[in-house]
């Protein structure tokens, strides 16, 4: 597993995990086909007080098809709060 660092202000390591915000929501949306099993995954955060713009991005992805087979393609979530 790799991990990102960046640097304190004393001169010290600290993973970019422990930086992040309270406040923030790390969503992570694989996207795959259920019948041509082509698959692909999105990163992104939200603020917890922007969360609306969460909101706006899933529903893009409801009416996603898959540009092999035309089948409307899965869409899976996982949360890191």
């Amino acid at each position: 597993m790799e991990s990102d660092f960046n640097k304190s202000k004393n001169g010290e390591k600290v993973p970019v995990e422990e930086e992040l915000d309270k406040d923030t929501v790390s969503v992570r949306a694989i996207i795959s086909c259920p019948t041509c099993g082509t698959e692909k995954s999105f990163k992104n955060r939200f603020s917890l007080k922007a969360i609306e713009q969460m909101v706006v991005s899933l529903k893009i992805f409801d009416w996603l098809t898959c540009s092999d087979c035309g089948e409307l393609l899965k869409l899976d979530l996982e949360f890191k709060l």
